[in-house]
């Protein structure tokens, strides 16, 4: 496994971070420590998590892939070994203030994912969308309260557009904040809307991009069938995550996309899981991105990408084939 700088910090983590929003509903406990232990095996040292997971949960499973990610890493000693992220924002009980990017929820919200997470800090937390009924000083001041109290290390956000981000950072800039030092986007070969304005942003400020959904939520390894319909305990069917996902990615022309890489996977000697994660490793604003699995065996043809080297005419043909998602709706 390979290590790349964490954006302007001083941190270090590995080239893929594993994701973790499977676990508790897709996995139960022990085949979720299976993954960790496999990830780990590969090298993978940086873990990704939210208060809100498992997906396809509802109101009684918050919180729940939190509590298996502590309970593996009390019982494998491991701490120390993890550069553990988490999220806030989601809605985490039936009251109003039980959600968002409020002073308030977040101080909550950052304590409850100490206690399941069975640690005293939290490496990277996130907002895991932006809030807009909450003034973002508010939020960036609660935010850097919680690094000078020591219960986070670093700051970032997920689902921020690049106006958001960058105002959050011109807040905490003048007002001698911690900034976000990271962000976490949706982006696969069927969705690059984001190359347009957030990743030049965050070449130019030197802020971490750690993708998630780099497979389109599976449906890049090319094992769904459109006339099948979503096969069960996949992202597709699963739960309230199932709408969200088949919004997103069960299209006719996305499965016409997928059909276009099948062949240039093959030609290249790569499996299509492989081919999709080295693309998004390829593009220069990419820091780590976010792979997930249901199965320990998943991670390999993943974990293989970090060694492929794409060269200047499949990049072409990639970046030709799929030069339309540049510009997709936000689903």
């Amino acid at each position: 496994m390979r290590h790349t700088s964490f954006g302007r910090t001083g941190l270090s983590v590995s080239r893929l971070c594993l994701g973790t929003m499977t676990f508790g509903v897709q996995c139960d406990q022990p085949l979720s420590f299976d993954i960790m232990d496999t990830a780990v095996d590969h090298g993978i040292d940086f873990f990704d998590t939210a208060d809100v997971y498992p997906s396809g949960g509802d109101l009684a499973t918050v919180g729940l892939t939190e509590e298996i990610v502590g309970n593996w890493m009390a019982m494998r000693g491991s701490r120390d070994d993890i550069v553990l992220a988490t999220k806030c924002v989601g809605v985490m009980g039936e009251q109003r203030w039980q959600r968002g990017a409020s002073r308030k929820h977040i101080m909550d919200a950052v304590d409850a994912s100490l206690r399941r997470l069975q640690t005293d800090y939290i490496d990277l937390y996130q907002l895991h969308s932006f809030d807009p009924r909450t003034p973002q000083e508010e939020s960036m001041s609660a935010l850097d309260d919680l690094v000078r109290m020591g219960k986070v290390r670093y700051l970032g956000c997920s689902n921020h557009a690049a106006w958001q981000l960058a105002r959050a950072n011109g807040i905490a800039a003048a007002a001698g904040l911690k900034r976000f030092d990271c962000v976490q986007p949706r982006y696969s070969l069927l969705f690059r809307s984001y190359e347009q304005d957030l990743f030049p942003l965050c070449e130019l400020d030197d802020i971490a991009v750690i993708p998630y959904n780099p497979l389109a939520g599976g449906l890049l390894s090319g094992k769904h069938s459109l006339d099948d319909g979503p096969a069960e305990n996949t992202r597709f069917s699963l739960g309230t995550a199932a709408d969200r996902y088949q919004e997103r990615y069960w299209q006719q022309a996305e499965f016409a996309t997928v059909e276009a890489l099948r062949p240039i996977a093959a030609e290249a000697g790569i499996s299509m899981v492989t081919l999709a994660n080295a693309w998004v490793l390829d593009q220069p604003a990419v820091t780590s991105p976010i792979i997930g699995a249901s199965t320990p065996e998943q991670l390999a043809d993943a974990v293989a990408a970090v060694d492929v080297t794409l060269d200047d005419d499949l990049r072409q043909r990639l970046d030709e084939l799929t030069a339309g998602y540049k510009h997709a709706p936000w689903r």
